[in-house]
């Protein structure tokens, strides 16, 4: 068996025809839908980028534990298993450089080989002593990427890492179609900001900013509507697009090859996301700190195996991130651990129609939150409440030692019994929250714009929080930040 992972970064499933009609060209992505199942109640778990990234190779539910982090020495990680119980060869390929900064270290060395696309966002790589020219912008601005932008023909698409990306996959391809029993893992970037690509890409838009001021990676921050009202949103939107109708276009690319080598007979095929991201929708840009909006957790997923019964069909059993791991796992004939937490999703395949009943989602230390697939259910953290930040690998915290004042070690942890440190974090609420539940119908309210008042529905969700994160192993500093009291008795 062989096996393919596509993981392309802050994908909006909204933007997606495949997903329902949509003014953005993904043809790309709309020929993989035909050929395999489209998942339509697919979640993200952890967020954002690393903790969705941990929750893959792990499949456990890492934001109740950790926050941004390494791999930890006491994962069971997918490519490590895959290697030990099968001999299964894999192969990285990726432009998303966050997994070589020391938050995210420990990811690629699972693999029997890998390669890294430099130069995405603020990827420390041409070294320039003298500032770069910049323009009068709006957003973000990192110095490195304006060095990084210097050094390419900024309309010359082979010039950008996420086609450079799927060039090696293909490479890896064309080297190895005739193997058996390996893993590639895809992963490009973008469409994640900055929103950049070579300018037809966006003039398929029609885009008319008449660039007033740079504008191509907002701030994470609310709409500032004075200056950037209804052009600057549409203009973010053609720009967002184009960046993913450029990936879209080298995915077809990476699928052509497997045209012509005739992979489809033997390679299962897995396209998803790590999150969405807001583009001015709901008055946001980006994530991380507003409401968890289901535009940034209700996520796509495509899944295409060779011989499938239900390949060309839709999925609408509920499914999250953790379930990806056991998932490739038994394509490959290995044994997760009773540690892992996800679901394979290989019956669905063959059409059986249940899976999980609820699943949690959200980020360290922040509101959890519960989607049965119909109804969203947000729990904000007590005023003033306290969670434990889980490690056995302490190197983010190297920049703010003094937390490790009130540092214990100890084996805190159900899936493992080697000591870790714990420490206490401040809890946060999304923006401008309440404390309140939130309680969403995603049928009758699919923008969420008005919760509604169940308190029989309200309950019930509540209760199923309370069983998943017994089922989930949430360490008891989550119960109590929650005000969920019969954590004593659970424990």
């Amino acid at each position: 068996m062989k096996t393919i992972i596509i993981l392309m970064d802050s994908l909006n499933r909204h933007y997606l025809n495949c997903y329902g009609e949509s003014w953005v060209q993904t043809p790309n992505i709309d020929r993989l839908a035909e050929r395999g199942m489209v998942f339509d109640n697919h979640f993200a778990g952890s967020l954002p980028c690393m903790p969705a990234r941990r929750d893959l190779f792990t499949g456990r539910l890492n934001f109740l534990e950790t926050p941004w982090s390494p791999l930890q020495p006491f994962d069971e990680c997918l490519v490590r298993e895959l290697r030990k119980q099968r001999s299964t060869y894999s192969h990285m390929v990726t432009d998303h450089f966050h997994y070589f900064e020391w938050q995210g270290m420990g990811y690629h060395t699972g693999f029997n080989t890998w390669e890294f696309i430099r130069g995405q966002e603020g990827d420390h790589w041409h070294p320039r002593v003298q500032d770069p020219d910049i323009p009068v912008y709006r957003g973000k601005n990192r110095r490195q990427d304006w060095v990084n932008r210097s050094v390419m023909d900024l309309e010359r698409e082979e010039d950008y890492p996420t086609p450079q990306t799927f060039m090696r996959a293909i490479d890896f391809l064309k080297h190895n179609y005739d193997q058996d029993n390996w893993h590639l893992h895809v992963e490009a970037f973008d469409p994640h900001e900055p929103f950049l690509c070579p300018q037809k890409y966006v003039d398929m838009y029609g885009d008319t900013w008449d660039d007033r001021y740079h504008f191509d990676w907002p701030s994470y921050e609310q709409v500032d509507t004075e200056h950037e009202g209804e052009e600057a949103i549409q203009h973010i939107r053609k720009c967002y697009a184009g960046t993913l109708t450029m990936a879209d276009a080298w995915l077809g690319k990476l699928m052509d090859t497997m045209d012509e080598l005739d992979l489809w007979k033997d390679t299962a095929v897995i396209l998803t996301t790590d999150h969405g991201h807001l583009l001015g929708e709901n008055g946001y840009w980006a994530k991380n700190y507003m409401f968890d909006y289901a535009k940034l957790a209700h996520i796509p997923l495509i899944v295409y195996s060779p011989h499938a019964k239900e390949n060309s069909k839709r999925v609408h059993a509920l499914t999250t991130m953790i379930d990806l791991m056991p998932t490739v796992m038994e394509f490959h004939g290995a044994v997760p651990s009773q540690n892992v937490q996800g679901k394979s999703l290989v019956h669905l395949l063959k059409g059986n129609s249940s899976h999980h009943d609820a699943v949690l989602y959200g980020y360290f230390g922040k509101d959890i939150n519960l989607t049965d697939g119909r109804y969203t259910y947000c729990l904000q953290p007590l005023e003033g409440s306290t969670v434990h930040h889980h490690t056995a690998m302490p190197v983010g915290a190297m920049s703010d030692p003094e937390r490790y004042a009130n540092a214990e070690v100890g084996r805190f942890l159900k899936q493992t019994q080697m000591p870790v440190y714990r420490f206490p974090v401040p809890s946060r609420r999304h923006h401008n929250g309440t404390g309140s539940p939130l309680l969403y119908d995603l049928v009758e309210d699919p923008e969420q714009q008005t919760p509604i008042c169940d308190q029989e529905l309200e309950e019930r969700m509540k209760s199923k929080m309370e069983e998943l994160l017994v089922r989930y192993d949430a360490p008891a500093s989550q119960y109590v930040r929650m005000g969920i009291s019969k954590w004593r008795d659970r424990h």
